[in-house]
């Protein structure tokens, strides 16, 4: 029986074709300087960049897009999502399979009317979604395809942002400054993480956010640990307390690192100086040309001078966008050689290592211009007092 998919109600990808048209094209031409022939794309952020679909469908099963040189971009999913990456995508060549075990006979098939079974295909081999067995079912298939790793090429292409993405990493920041401010305007003696949170979701709701990542939130004890989710825990007086969090518009985040005393606290107000200071010379480096690792290199600086090293454990920050982040994006760490360039937005967060385990510090999520680093937030870094 036929259906009518146009009376399906749908709001459709959340930017224009052209918008998408020209991500592809970008990704065409950076595939061309890496001498692919075509590329499989498999990474649910990347998916979403390219066609306006979430890729969420394909939690347990492949959903590459295909794309290669004239030809039209090609979309690989399973049936049952047929209508969704329809309604939700700008793709218009949707090929569908049932199973997985059809998966990678169908794919071939794809790339064989493509004229690619002999060509050398990019892989997003060091990304999520992606798994060995998939590699190796297409191997099966088309024995004589090369098969190249494109982990990092849209990532190259993703991290310089047009004026449609500037406007919506703006719109997310408005939403996470909301929920920064709902964060410090809730701490009292007695109150806990999970209803501070429940404040927060609700107040960005209101403020007619999209959505919001609670990456982490802790008070007192439970600060010391990496990515702590919301529980019945209160907030003492003379205790720590951090946030990680983000404003999400159209898929693009725009997290922030945000910490508060409620009185006093020595030994996380000391860590907090520090990592104000490094976060504030990283941010003095941030300028187009300039390469990753040395606005890492900036930041580190500060620390190891204040004879305190250990204390920092991670990067300096990386490349953020749609869906936050992907393996294979643009790293704020040492000897990174990435140059950067207007256009790009850069999350760093110096969250650092107190001697007995509290985690600590400041972000800032930024574009970079042609002066330097423009903060998106209104929020101020400084430590908050309670």
């Amino acid at each position: 029986m036929a259906t009518t998919f146009s009376a399906i109600p749908f709001a459709g990808a959340p930017f224009p074709r052209s918008e998408y048209e020209r991500r592809q094209k970008k990704v065409l031409e950076a595939m061309e300087l890496a001498n692919l022939d075509a590329l499989l794309v498999t990474a649910h952020g990347h998916l979403r960049y390219l066609t306006g679909y979430d890729g969420q469908g394909g939690y347990f099963m492949p959903f590459p897009l295909v794309l290669a040189p004239g030809r039209k971009p090609t979309y690989v999913v399973r049936e049952y999502e047929v209508n969704g990456v329809r309604a939700e995508s700008c793709i218009d060549e949707i090929v569908g399979y049932v199973q997985q075990q059809d998966f990678a006979k169908v794919c071939a098939d794809v790339l064989r009317r493509y004229g690619l079974e002999n060509r050398r295909v990019g892989f997003e081999l060091g990304c999520w979604n992606l798994a060995p067995a998939d590699v190796s079912a297409l191997r099966a298939q088309l024995p004589n395809m090369k098969i190249a790793d494109a982990t990092c090429l849209i990532a190259s292409v993703s991290v310089v942002k047009g004026e449609l993405e500037i406007n919506a990493m703006r719109d997310a920041m408005a939403m996470t400054d909301v929920a920064v401010r709902t964060f410090l305007g809730a701490l009292r003696d007695g109150a806990t993480e999970a209803e501070v949170a429940a404040a927060i979701h609700g107040e960005v709701r209101k403020g007619g956010g999209d959505d919001l990542r609670l990456v982490s939130l802790g008070f007192g004890e439970r600060n010391k640990l990496p990515h702590g989710k919301p529980m019945r825990h209160p907030i003492r007086n003379n205790e720590p307390a951090m946030i990680e969090v983000g404003g999400i518009k159209h898929a693009y985040c725009a997290g922030l690192v945000r910490s508060a005393v409620l009185g006093r606290h020595p030994e996380t107000e000391s860590l907090y100086a520090l990592a104000e200071q490094a976060l504030e010379a990283a941010l003095a480096a941030t300028k187009p040309g300039v390469t990753a690792g040395e606005v890492d290199a900036a930041g580190r600086k500060v620390i190891e001078k204040s004879g305190r090293s250990e204390v920092f454990r991670h990067r300096t920050g990386y490349q953020i966008g749609i869906n936050w982040g992907e393996r294979g994006n643009l790293s704020l760490e040492p000897g990174a050689t990435d140059l950067l360039a207007p256009g790009m937005t850069l999350h760093m967060p110096f969250i650092l290592f107190s001697e007995s385990g509290y985690l600590f510090g400041c972000s800032e999520n930024v574009l970079v211009t042609e002066r330097g680093a423009e903060i998106l937030s209104r929020t101020p870094h400084t430590l908050y007092r309670a």
